[in-house]
């Protein structure tokens, strides 16, 4: 049963393609409800902002620009940037965490403008910024979008009037480069003008953006319809709506694809936002979103094709979220 209602879902992505979508806002917690009657506050104001803090027997709870965190003493004590506990260098801990007192907590605390400073038992004196220490809240974490996206379909993608980027402005200027950046973060496609029709001048335009990933396929390939692999993309049939590489426990986070040459008829490239097709069922069917998010599937490839015998699989839900936000970072 339940495998039927996933294809349904599944199929449903590719369809709904319209509307969009409001995200419940996050509770805020009841402060007041936070405390026990006599619990006495620090409050100050700090460059405009008010901060409040109170400090209980296992933890650390601070209400700062409108969020209340809670902190505990553990990880307030490992995460301490003292030169002699963090390497800023490396951007690695030089503090060893199985020597922190699981039972610790500061001796003291006080604020300095925008500083707190803690005192441990053995004199240690830690001090966080109390933005960093939003920013670095389970509570922050919440409120923060890893990657924000402007959401498309055909007409809203038309209308955004998208501007392509020059190949020559793309490998030889940092402009160029970050407008194509920016377009691609934002829309999940973008595209360079006027490139060679060569495998070296597409290896060499991927390699300005990141590493190339070796794969069964090989670092660089090029395919055309002569089944020369065992995949549909190397026949003459057409390829609906899907996404590559989902049987590899960690999917492709960008793929470049580069028409070389193209004689007779077809061959239309069909591009669709799959985070815009998910936005629909989270608006219109939330608990469908929900089974999309939460059941693991298996996800297989399997090539028995001259000499390329291949069986990958993958595992994980259709739609993967950060459990802390709610984001959706990946479709399978």
């Amino acid at each position: 049963m339940w495998y039927h209602r996933l294809s349904h879902l599944h199929s449903r992505l590719q369809d709904l393609l319209k509307g969009g979508v409001i995200y419940p806002a996050l509770p805020q917690p009841n402060f007041k409800s936070l405390l026990p009657l006599a619990v006495h506050w620090h409050h100050t104001a700090s460059k405009s902002l008010t901060c409040a803090w109170q400090q209980h027997e296992d933890h650390f709870e601070l209400k700062y620009a409108n969020t209340v965190m809670r902190f505990d003493y553990v990880w307030l004590r490992d995460h301490c940037r003292s030169a002699s506990c963090y390497n800023s260098k490396t951007h690695q801990r030089s503090l060893d965490t199985a020597s922190v007192d699981l039972c610790i907590k500061p001796k003291t605390i006080r604020l300095d403008e925008t500083t707190l400073f803690f005192t441990w038992p053995d004199g240690h004196v830690t001090k966080y910024d109390l933005n960093w220490l939003v920013k670095n809240s389970y509570e922050g974490q919440k409120q923060k979008v890893i990657q924000p996206r402007i959401l498309w379909n055909a007409e809203i993608y038309q209308q955004a009037q998208v501007p392509s980027v020059d190949c020559q402005s793309f490998l030889e200027t940092n402009e160029g480069l970050k407008k194509f950046l920016q377009n691609f973060l934002l829309y999940g496609i973008a595209f360079v003008e006027n490139v060679p029709p060569t495998q070296e001048h597409t290896e060499k335009l991927a390699e300005r953006i990141s590493l190339i990933r070796e794969t069964i396929y090989g670092r660089m390939w090029y395919f055309t319809s002569d089944f020369s692999r065992g995949d549909t993309a190397y026949t003459k049939l057409a390829l609906d709506r899907h996404t590559d590489t989902t049987y590899f426990q960690e999917p492709c986070g960008i793929q470049v694809f580069h028409c070389l040459k193209h004689e007779g008829t077809g061959g239309r490239t069909l591009l669709v936002d799959g985070f815009y097709a998910a936005e629909q069922v989270l608006q219109k069917a939330p608990e469908e979103f929900e089974l999309l998010s939460k059941v693991p599937l298996k996800h297989e490839y399997i090539e028995d094709v001259g000499e390329c015998h291949n069986h990958m699989i993958g595992i994980g839900p259709v739609l993967n979220i950060y459990p802390w936000n709610k984001e959706l970072y990946l479709i399978r």
